[in-house]
């Protein structure tokens, strides 16, 4: 199974995002290891406990004989969320120092097997997030994830950073790939119509993305008539929209719609699309 997505990019962008949030790490004390990320019963240790879990998961780590009470807790609802939350529970007590050591040694070892990889390995049928694709495809989404874990991180500590760089630009690349289905099944935007997000970075336009609705809503370069809909926001608001971080009330303020408003309320309201 062949993969669009190239490896020396996407190796690079994980290479760039693990530095950036070790950097963070280590700019913090240990009060601010305990503080409330956006995401429910989660603190910036937990965040941390979570990367440093998958990635050990991906280099063969059985998952710790952690027993996991779903129904006490109200964030996992899936298999995935006890996997996860498996290895979170079972880091709690490593301390702050402990913690980003370890985190360090698993994606250290991780660059190295992803960078010592063949391309027949990185073109290899694998199970990912978002259903059945490629290993490469995998990485451009764990790619995704560790950037918005560590805005998770900034967001409770009060340390913007990171918002513009390769990383940053793979994760667009992944957050692209949901759009039609956004915009067609979950917004309802009908056939005839097409929807444009405009993202911005400083207040300049980054990155467009074009979403036109024939039989099905698609991704194009291009669209073939003026936009019903045109949705202009920096990328951090269109992250926190699509990943559940900030709600369409909480983010409306800092969109501005130019032509069918009634659609665009609609395709915010649908916009979050992760687990």
């Amino acid at each position: 199974m062949a993969t669009s997505i190239p490896k020396d990019r996407t190796v690079e962008a994980l290479t760039e995002v693990w530095a950036s949030i070790a950097a963070l790490l280590e700019s913090l004390d240990d009060e601010h290891w305990r503080r409330r990320t956006p995401l429910p019963g989660w603190d910036v240790h937990d965040n941390v406990a979570h990367i440093a879990g998958t990635e050990a998961s991906l280099l063969g780590e059985a998952p710790p004989d952690v027993e996991i009470d779903r129904d006490a807790i109200d964030h996992v609802r899936n298999d995935i969320g006890a996997m996860n939350e498996t290895w979170v529970v079972a880091m709690r007590g490593l301390s702050p120092a402990q913690m980003l050591a370890r985190f360090r040694q698993v994606t250290d070892r991780r660059l190295d097997v992803l960078q010592s990889m063949s391309q027949e390995g990185w073109d290899a049928a694998s199970f990912t997030p978002a259903g059945p694709s490629t290993y490469g495809r995998f990485m451009q989404i764990r790619v995704f994830d560790c950037w918005l874990h560590e805005q998770d991180m900034r967001d409770a500590v009060g340390r913007p950073g990171h918002e513009s760089g390769l990383a940053v630009e793979v994760t667009l690349d992944e957050l692209t790939t949901a759009m039609g289905f956004v915009v067609g099944k979950r917004a309802g935007v009908g056939p005839g119509h097409g929807v444009t997000f405009a993202l911005t970075d400083g207040g300049a336009v980054v990155r467009h993305i074009h979403v036109e609705v024939g039989e099905r809503a698609h991704v194009v370069g291009a669209l073939s008539a003026p936009a019903t809909a045109t949705l202009t926001m920096p990328v951090g608001v269109m992250t926190r929209l699509a990943a559940g971080r900030l709600s369409a009330a909480d983010g409306r303020p800092r969109v501005a719609v130019d032509g069918d408003e009634t659609v665009a309320a609609s395709v915010l309201e649908n916009l979050r699309y992760t687990i």
